[in-house]
């Protein structure tokens, strides 16, 4: 009996310590900002740099591509948790030619000021089109988030009037996310940030796209799901078959997604 006794009590303070270990390295494995690379992308001598500065103090650096077409509505970026913004900001050109495509970094990446959380994030988006709106430049918005960033541009579109909103493989809720990768720990009282997709898509009153990938295991169906019910203006659904969460984006059925998602939403206008 003993013997047992020694045997649980050991396995109880191995679980203790995982379950504290993972409490402790949350952040960094959110917001991964050690995976992202050592210098940015070449930008085209248009780009101009864009800085918005928060009342905490924070400034966050932003890449402001200009469009060929003054009619088509601005692309706002939101990347996922290891995306450099000037790469996302290329790769968004590419996919939508012809747009105007503004993306900052988030707090806390590159030359972004402060540290990332999950709240911040989230006030951060509208701060940055509250400054493009103050500017003049913010009369059509399309907010585009993928993976992580389905959170801030979501929120976005639930706090301000959006041309519309487009979702890259998006989940509907971060706890509900973190429990089903990590289901043996008590995640509910873990994680300290909150990303409630689901409850900001309710208030969303733009037109909605939702791209998924068929075999994402890092946002699995199941989390994707809820989504396609709430939004009340789903002007596209796709899920790109045969595709994974990181490979989705190399796929040439996942560009004529995005140009339906945004033409779609154009339509609607």
């Amino acid at each position: 009996m003993n013997t047992l006794l020694k045997l649980l009590l050991s396995v109880a303070v191995l679980y203790a310590g995982v379950v504290a270990l993972l409490a402790l390295a949350q952040t960094a494995l959110i917001f991964p900002r050690w995976a992202m690379p050592g210098s940015e992308a070449a930008l085209p001598a248009e780009a101009r740099r864009l800085e918005v500065t928060r009342p905490d103090g924070v400034t966050l650096a932003g890449i402001d591509l200009p469009g060929a077409d003054p009619d088509l509505p601005v692309v706002l970026g939101f990347g996922g948790n290891a995306w450099p913004a000037d790469a996302l900001a290329l790769f968004l050109r590419g996919q939508l030619p012809g747009h105007r495509v503004v993306v900052f970094h988030y707090r806390g990446y590159g030359p972004s000021e402060g540290r990332p959380s999950a709240a911040a994030l989230l006030s951060d988006a509208v701060a940055v089109h509250d400054a493009l709106e103050s500017g003049g430049d913010a009369d059509a918005v399309v907010a585009v988030g993928l993976s992580l960033g389905a959170g801030p541009a979501t929120h976005l579109a639930a706090e301000r009037s959006l041309a519309g909103l487009v979702m890259v493989t998006p989940f509907d809720s971060m706890h509900a996310l973190a429990q089903g990768h990590y289901p043996w720990a008590p995640v509910r009282w873990l994680l300290r940030h909150r990303m409630e997709v689901a409850t900001d898509l309710a208030r969303v009153a733009a037109p909605v796209a939702i791209i998924a990938a068929e075999r994402d295991t890092i946002i699995p169906p199941e989390r994707t799901a809820p989504l396609r019910d709430i939004a009340p203006r789903l002007v596209l659904d796709a899920v790109i078959e045969g595709a994974g969460h990181n490979d989705l984006y190399d796929r040439t059925a996942f560009t004529a997604a995005m140009r339906r998602a945004v033409e779609g939403i154009t339509a609607e206008r």
